[in-house]
């Protein structure tokens, strides 16, 4: 993933984020991100996020009729918008209202960061802020964005794409891992966990992983991964290996491997190194300023490691992080 995006200043006031809900909504999509960014956040001591919602209209029919919403701000609230959620409708075939699209070009021009959930890759696209850009949107509507399109790179095999200013998530659940990848970003892996908590949910899906799981529920009780995941959590300080997790999970290394990939998406390697990285940041912002106490409790060996680990996955080194970050 490209890293970069824009990142609210923590000591001016709260970060605020607008979504644009228009007729035809998803109301999974817009729940996630209530639920990401808008609720209070008394177990943080803060809140997040300055949250709006806007329509173009004082009464929003949302998806297949099942409720309309009323209330909201009108569209111009998406001209005060640091972070831009846009419009995601299933319809991807009908055109976005011109007043919308008017919306997301005039906050891209100003350097708001704009977000997409699902379809909302669509309305972006049709805006004209993603040509020549990365992005990804459900995979069922995949050979369409790409004949519309064909400008934008879409990568429909992930579960979102950070493009620095314009992030892009594919459909349901998705939304929810772009939502913490977000607050990871802005606040912080011991932030971005605090909120997973609430939402009993997994602190870190990395974007790069497969949007469609071959089996999200083990057939058998005993193929589970949660024993040996569980286990090298635990034990991420030491030098653990693919073989070690085989041997703990009693499979070939190479079964390990095809469970990982059916139901987590991933590389028993690329899972493995997630979770040292996120402990390494975890332990950065708890004031652990000795690098090299970070990579060896954190199972990523050395200074040097650490340091091109979090470059590649954070953009920032970690003396930067700690900047931002740190108590």
């Amino acid at each position: 993933m490209t890293q970069g995006s824009s990142q609210p200043d923590r000591t001016a006031g709260p970060h605020r984020v607008v979504v644009i809900v228009d007729e035809n909504s998803n109301p999974f999509e817009l729940g996630c991100a209530t639920e990401v960014f808008g609720l209070r956040r008394p177990e943080i001591g803060r809140d997040l996020y300055d949250f709006r919602l806007c329509s173009p209209d004082p009464r929003t029919l949302m998806r297949d009729g099942f409720f309309t919403l009323t209330g909201v701000a009108e569209l111009d609230a998406a001209d005060t918008a640091d972070t831009l959620i846009v419009p995601n409708r299933p319809d991807v075939e009908v055109a976005r209202r011109p007043a919308v699209l008017a919306a997301v070009r005039r906050a891209h021009r100003r350097g708001a960061r704009l977000v997409g959930f699902c379809s909302g890759a669509f309305t972006l696209a049709e805006a004209g802020v993603l040509d020549g850009r990365r992005a990804t949107a459900h995979w069922q509507w995949a050979g369409s964005f790409r004949a519309r399109f064909p400008s934008v790179r879409l990568e429909e095999d992930v579960l979102f794409v950070d493009d620095g200013d314009i992030l892009t998530a594919a459909g349901s659940a998705a939304a929810l891992d772009l939502g913490l990848h977000i607050v990871r970003r802005d606040h912080g892996a011991e932030v971005a966990n605090s909120v997973s908590r609430r939402l009993v949910f997994a602190a870190h899906r990395d974007g790069g992983q497969r949007q469609f799981i071959e089996r999200p529920v083990p057939d058998l009780p005993d193929e589970s991964l949660a024993p040996v995941l569980a286990w090298a959590q635990e034990r991420l300080d030491a030098p653990l290996t693919v073989s070690d997790l085989a041997a703990r999970a009693a499979v070939s290394p190479a079964t390990l491997h095809r469970r990982f990939r059916t139901q987590l998406g991933t590389t028993p390697l690329a899972w493995l190194t997630g979770e040292r990285l996120a402990l390494a940041c975890r332990l950065i912002e708890r004031d652990e300023s000795r690098f090299e106490v970070v990579a060896r409790h954190s199972g990523l060996g050395t200074a040097a490691n650490l340091r091109a680990l979090m470059r590649r996955e954070t953009g920032l080194t970690p003396s930067a992080y700690r900047r931002r970050f740190g108590p």
